[in-house]
């Protein structure tokens, strides 16, 4: 899994030469001259529904991206790998209602109010097809960097739980961890700079920072238009949390190993009754992958959806190990599982997608093992080491994921 992120929104970006990267070639512009009229939204789309103030407002935008905005946007999410995530698929199904099924938690029913009342859908449309959600994740994963000064949650509220418990996260496995850095993610701060917008979208469609500042003004403008979107506050920007490294990996891109925690997601745990407990799951489940990561455990004879699932369920049995030892967060086993069975049941019924993260009762499971794994250890003092506890894994993931009809 390299270069990739887990459990990650969909992040469209290519290289720019402000971040000293090259462009690939097939996003780049085709010499010559592009006149206004070939840049267009899909075919699909009926302009004709928008606004007058939301068609001139595309207008302006589509003047000012780049011939091929569509074809860069979609390099750059297979270039970034960031749409394989449940948070996100959620955060999706809220967007475009009925494109996902299996929607029926109290989670994914949070998400889908989040844009209620909404004065212009095709407003959302339209901001989605810019990637315009996104925009607060590329900012996050490409500028984003570990600080005294960082906060987490829309008032703080998750500072110290978080970064009390990268600590140690770090103490207790037996991996190199130093250079992970834990980074929050807020939707409100990257739509009220322009300076702050502009930079990420020139690593998006092109340019200089300084080039993009009437775009980032535009993109402002039009998240400020719908009254919904709360200048960017609303939850739905920031629904999402991942791990990212390129170890390993032969085309780095320079950014550093990483766990990005949103906004979104932290008030949607707390909307649904999992504020106490589920923050830290998730912080657990994604530093489970830099143990995957660095023990190049992503690594395995399984292929497509099987690859994915396996990984994603060794992560739910890693985190819940830590949370649930003596010398980990020493967490109430049952309340840990009564989160993790609140949170994973999101609806993954991706069996043929290569984002398959597992059912809602696999994933259970294997947070039931990791639990029963710490609990049960004649020794509770002793920590595994993650090798020995990835044979254990691996040993016992046929009985975890064989099917279950009850």
């Amino acid at each position: 899994m390299k270069k990739t992120l887990s459990m990650a929104a969909s992040l469209a970006v290519a290289a720019t030469c402000a971040l000293g990267m090259a462009l690939p070639a097939h996003a780049a512009d085709a010499a010559g001259t592009t006149t206004v009229a070939s840049r267009s939204l899909p075919a699909s789309i009926d302009t004709s529904a928008l606004s007058p103030q939301t068609k001139a407002l595309v207008d302006r935008i589509l003047a000012k991206l780049p011939a091929d905005w569509e074809s860069r946007l979609s390099t750059a999410r297979a270039q970034y790998g960031l749409s394989d995530s449940q948070w996100s698929e959620i955060r999706d199904s809220a967007i475009n209602p009925g494109d996902y099924q299996c929607q029926t938690t109290d989670l994914s029913t949070y998400a889908n109010s989040l844009l209620d009342g909404a004065q212009d859908p095709y407003t959302l449309l339209i901001l989605q097809l810019f990637g315009g959600f996104d925009l607060p994740t590329y900012d996050a994963l490409i500028f984003g960097t570990q600080s005294s000064s960082n906060t987490f949650g829309v008032h703080g509220e998750y500072t110290q739980k978080l970064t009390s418990e990268m600590k140690n996260l770090k103490r207790f496995w037996d991996i190199d961890s130093a250079g992970i850095s834990l980074v929050p993610m807020h939707g409100a701060d990257v739509f009220s700079s322009p300076e702050r917008l502009s930079r990420t979208l020139s690593v998006l469609y092109g340019g200089t920072p300084e080039e993009n500042m009437d775009l980032a003004d535009m993109f402002i403008e039009l998240v400020d238009s719908e009254p919904v979107l709360q200048g960017g506050a609303n939850p739905i920007f920031t629904f999402n949390a991942f791990a990212y490294s390129e170890a390993g990996d032969p085309e780095p891109l320079g950014i550093s190993d990483r766990i990005i925690m949103g906004d979104g997601i932290l008030q949607g745990m707390d909307a649904v009754g999992l504020g106490d407990v589920a923050p830290k799951g998730i912080l657990g489940h994604e530093f489970g992958h830099h143990v995957q990561y660095q023990d190049n455990l992503f690594e395995s004879d399984l292929t497509g959806p099987e690859a994915t699932r396996r990984t994603e369920l060794m992560a739910d049995a890693f985190g819940t190990y830590y949370l649930t030892h003596s010398r980990g967060e020493s967490l109430n086993a049952a309340r840990v599982l009564d989160s993790e069975k609140s949170f994973y049941q999101v609806g993954d019924c991706s069996f043929n997608s290569s984002g398959h993260h597992g059912t809602p009762k696999q994933r259970l499971a294997s947070s039931t093992w990791g639990a029963s794994v710490a609990n049960e250890a004649p020794n509770q003092g002793h920590i595994l080491p993650s090798l020995k506890l990835d044979e254990m894994f691996e040993a016992k993931l046929p009985d975890l994921v064989k099917p279950d009809t009850q």
